[in-house]
């Protein structure tokens, strides 16, 4: 939708009116999600420079050196309202856009996350959108062979009509492979891949506004993930073979939007000639031509005595190839079609949006949910508001979702979905075999609920349980990716929370040197909490550990256990008072630092046997979380002078579940204590079948343990 200012601006450029052709193209790239005019200014903020960084926000993907010649380069997207109209194929292509982003600078794909937030089970449409999106993802990744390894599911009144679908994807490449969307002067255009169709037209307009409900399928993409794999294996034999100058996917705009992004960044101009795209559809003009966003296409730059050797790779690939045109002196995109010049901007264009002047203002609901007093709740029985709590499905596990995807196809996956972080092994010619000693960690978070209730805080919260999953794991952060899910940015409150948000992941980030490479912003999502959801990956440099208890074990709790225990926030709240209020248990970023130096040290010394940080549901869930991978039963000794009910459903951050032997009980206390933190005996982990709970020398549960878990592990549809 182009603005009064932007149709001004746009009279200014062309120093006439647009024709249809060119507002098209203006309407394309000078919407949100393409020039990302409302955030732009506040990206900023955020810290992208560091060591190991070798390129950055501005890129199809962040690029970071694991070790030596060998880079890693990732990426989240999100592709929201498409989910939302067609749950399947937007949930798929998301994948396949994410895919091709990382495939775009040269890296074979080794792994996929997923971040997603549904509304609420009694709504009549949450379980089909719920189904049409799992199955989208699990077909998409599935059959394309790249492992889906970690994610989160939430479910919220707020994303009732307005589903978030967050799609990361991890990709490997060495040094002198990496490939850019960049052009020089003589070069040839060309794109690749399946034939271009009217599917997807306007996908980036649609998503840089609000819907107004499913009128717009015909502005969803189809995916083909078979054709994906054989674009992913056609790109990988032209780089090795070096047949490519640059690549640039064809995502948001289509052609349009490739080819005036490469030329904008590469200074340089363009002329290309439409009838020679490949098409599958007759009739077509050149304005679908050329805004189609047909899936698993790729916009290639070559140079000129390569073009033949390209085309016959593409033709053992079964792949459309059509050579457009060149990169051209100059700032104009010149487009032609049988002869006749339908298009002539300048590539400055990309560049040329009028930043719109977005008021902040504090939203009115926070004076309400920070003056809750969480002090004015009775106390509640510990055992049935555990029961209650079980019931729920953002603490249920999301086995039945996972279970869905091949998370261990390629071999290489040594810890899949259910733990802190995914764990995977890179394997590459000098470290080809299983015992390859690079492994890689990957997490996610994303509490949206807690950003509503304090965009800042609420930021800093989920940024350091990102970090802290990763420690848990005995990583440590090399980089993250971020995904900015937010609702009408022309809303003042609505960019009052952008603005903070930004600010507390930006600070956790500087504070711990963990620069943001690459990300994405989703903005005109409806009423939704504003969710900012982040990926997270490490280097794990020697041991690992799960969170899952394994075997007879003694449990203790540690970090900063002298915090007031607030249930701001927390699904306890929720769930038992039905209200969503309270402080957003604040970070102490010093102490979070000093635990996680002090969980790699555990780790390296063989101290504990397993890591789970306390957050959703709090510590006694987590608790009973740690003991579905194995026959684990519970006798649980917990004093505490605190309120019990808030001590055990509490969601404080900067506290961590260890299990330890019993001959390295006193190691774990001296190194705790060496480090300036606190520990708590919690009891033990048992081959037996029960779960035990005495608090404070009173037995308040003893039944069997297998029904618990029973529910925890209970599906949704």
């Amino acid at each position: 939708m182009i603005s009064e200012e932007e149709y001004k601006r746009i009279k200014e450029i062309l120093k006439r009116e647009p024709n249809e052709f060119e507002l098209g193209v203006f309407s394309v790239l000078w919407s949100e999600h393409c020039s990302y005019k409302s955030s732009k200014p506040l990206l900023k903020k955020f810290p992208t420079q560091g060591e190991g960084v070798v390129l950055g926000p501005g890129e199809n993907a962040g690029v970071v050196e694991l070790e030596g010649d060998i880079l890693l380069v990732f990426k989240v997207e999100s592709h929201n309202h498409p989910s939302y109209v067609e749950p399947f194929h937007g949930a798929a292509t998301g994948v396949g856009g994410i895919i091709r982003d990382v495939l775009s600078m040269g890296a074979r794909p080794v792994a996929l996350g997923d971040s997603l937030r549904f509304g609420e089970l009694s709504y009549k449409e949450t379980k089909e959108i719920l189904k049409g999106v799992v199955e989208g993802i699990s077909f998409y990744g599935n059959c394309i062979g790249i492992p889906t390894v970690c994610g989160e599911t939430y479910f919220e009144e707020s994303y009732n009509k307005n589903p978030l679908v967050n799609a990361f994807c991890l990709g490997i490449v060495k040094r002198d492979k990496l490939k850019r969307a960049r052009a020089k002067r003589g070069l040839k255009v060309a794109v690749v891949g399946a034939r271009t169709g009217r599917d997807g037209l306007f996908g980036a307009v649609m998503a840089s506004e609000e819907l107004k409900g499913k009128e717009k399928k015909g502005s969803v993409q189809i995916g083909d993930p078979y054709f994906g794999k054989k674009l992913l294996e056609f790109l990988q034999r032209i780089i090795d073979e070096d047949l490519v100058y640059g690549i640039q996917d064809l995502g948001a705009g289509g052609l349009c939007g490739a080819l005036f992004e490469v030329c904008n960044k590469s200074g340089v101009g363009a002329k290309v000639e439409l009838e020679r795209v490949p098409l599958r559809e007759e009739g077509m003009s050149p304005y679908e031509i050329f805004l189609s966003e047909s899936q698993e296409r790729m916009l290639l730059i070559l140079e000129d005595s390569k073009v033949e050797r390209v085309r016959r790779w593409a033709e053992v690939w079964n792949l459309s190839f059509g050579l457009l045109g060149e990169f051209t002196e100059g700032e104009r995109v010149r487009v032609f079609f049988k002869g006749k010049e339908v298009l002539n901007l300048p590539f400055k264009i990309v560049e040329s949006c009028p930043l719109p002047r977005r008021e902040r203002r504090e939203p009115e609901y926070l004076k309400e949910v920070k003056s809750f007093n969480p002090n004015s709740l009775k106390r509640v029985d510990v055992g049935e508001a555990l029961k209650k709590l079980l019931k729920s499905p953002n603490i249920r596990s999301k086995k039945f979702i996972y279970e869905q995807y091949d998370y261990s196809v390629g071999t290489n996956t040594i810890v899949g979905p259910g733990s802190e972080s995914a764990l995977l092994r890179i394997k590459w010619s000098e470290y080809p075999k299983v015992n390859s000693p690079l492994k890689v960690a990957v997490s996610c978070e994303g509490n949206g609920r807690m950003v509503f209730l304090d965009p800042y805080e609420g930021a800093i919260y989920i940024t350091a349980e990102l970090l802290r999953n990763l420690a848990c794991t005995g990583a440590k952060p090399i980089a993250i990716t971020d995904c900015l899910n937010f609702g009408n940015p022309e809303e003042p409150w609505i960019m009052y929370q952008l603005e903070k948000a930004v600010e507390g992941i930006a600070e956790v980030c500087k504070f711990f040197n963990v620069p943001v490479i690459s990300g994405n912003v989703s903005l005109y999502n409806g009423r939704i909490y504003p969710t900012p959801v982040l990926f997270g990956v490490g280097k794990v440099e020697g041991k690992y550990l799960t969170s899952h208890f394994k075997g007879e074990s003694s449990l203790y709790l540690i970090g900063d256990l002298s915090s007031e225990d607030e249930v701001g926030g927390s699904e306890f709240l929720k769930v038992i008072f039905n209200k969503v209020a309270g402080k957003v248990p604040k970070v102490d970023l010093e102490k979070e630092r000093r635990l996680h130096q002090l969980l790699l040290k555990l780790i390296e010394e063989d101290v504990i046997l397993s890591a789970k940080d306390v957050s959703l549901g709090g510590l006694l869930i987590n608790i009973l979380e740690c003991t579905l991978e194995d026959e684990v039963g519970l006798e649980l000794e917990i004093y505490t002078e605190r309120r019990e009910d808030f001590f055990l459903f509490c969601e404080n951050p900067t506290r961590v579940i260890v299990s330890v032997r019993e001959d390295k009980e006193e190691r774990l206390k001296e190194l705790t204590e060496g480090y300036s933190l606190e520990w708590l005996y919690l009891g033990r982990a048992t081959r037996g079948k029960t779960f035990k709970l005495n608090l404070n020398g009173e037995t308040l549960m003893e039944e069997d343990i297998r029904p618990l878990k029973a529910q925890l592990l209970q599906g949704i549809y």
